[in-house]
């Protein structure tokens, strides 16, 4: 028992290195939303002003994306007038971090009082009316990690043992986001996202498996980041686009840069979509 109680603090020593090393670079204001850039959404930086970059290396306790398209920093910057932190560069279960690493700067958006937190993917559809290059409006979850990013002892500086997850995607977001849609003319998808561990892409039967289980699509991050933000008490708006599609009858023979091709192609309306939504939401 004790060493678990030492393990514990150890953590929220490693949380308060971090932050207090970040926080150095707020020369302004603290960010009022951190923006988690997915694979091949790494042109939403160009919509931002930028203040500072902070290389994921130089920052204390911080882990390293391995994943092609994931460039590795921290941007503090502007976006439509409000302060934001993008993450260009995500880290995923199957890179072989634990999940308190895949997690770690959710806990530090945290830390540094950041309260809104928009997640980007790339991920397969599975729901038969989808089409490569669809924005899917993300309302839901289902988890088929095999590691839960909340298993082990309790951080309660954080939030309860067992936290609600009726709402893991914040409802006044998606609603808003779905006006802002509608007002540009840009098509939207709204669906369950379900989270597995990867690194392959799924097989013909496996995305049969997902369709059937409730699920429009299918990836291998988010769902552990959500988690933890949501036991935390952050608002979450999540946005995926959808870069293949498959079934049970379908194998889409899908490559990594066929997924970064599809996502290219629907970065505007991306961008439109987060641009506006962060500039008009209360």
């Amino acid at each position: 028992k004790k060493t678990k109680t030492k393990l514990k603090y150890m953590l929220y020593e490693k949380f308060e290195e971090t932050t207090q090393y970040i926080q150095k670079f707020f020369s302004k204001e603290k960010p009022e939303y951190a923006i988690i850039l997915g694979s091949g959404l790494a042109t939403l930086i160009d919509a931002v002003t930028p203040i500072c970059e902070i290389p994921y290396s130089d920052i204390p306790n911080f882990p390293q994306s391995t994943v092609q398209g994931h460039s590795n920093r921290l941007i503090y910057g502007t976006l439509e007038g409000k302060y934001v932190l993008l993450m260009a560069g995500r880290f995923h279960f199957y890179e072989g971090y634990p999940m308190s690493e895949v997690t770690f700067p959710i806990r530090i958006f945290h830390c540094l009082g950041i309260e809104k937190l928009i997640v980007s993917n790339a991920s397969g559809g599975v729901n038969p009316s989808f089409n490569i290059g669809d924005i899917m409006l993300i309302s839901d979850h289902i988890n088929m990690f095999p590691e839960h990013p909340l298993r082990g002892k309790n951080l309660e500086k954080f939030g309860t043992r067992f936290p609600d997850m009726s709402q893991a995607y914040d409802r006044e977001m998606l609603e808003f986001a779905q006006k802002i849609a509608q007002e540009h003319q840009i098509k939207i998808q709204k669906g369950v996202y379900m989270g597995l561990q990867g690194p392959t892409f799924e097989t013909p039967a496996e995305y049969g498996m997902v369709y059937r289980l409730g699920a429009d699509a299918v990836g291998m991050s988010t769902v552990p980041e959500v988690i933890v933000a949501r036991h935390q008490g952050m608002r979450v708006f999540a946005i995926s686009v959808i870069s293949d599609v498959g079934g049970a009858d379908i194998s889409p023979n899908v490559s990594h840069e066929e997924v970064l091709e599809a996502v290219n192609n629907a970065m505007p309306n991306v961008i439109t979509i987060v641009k506006d939504f962060v500039k008009k939401f209360k």
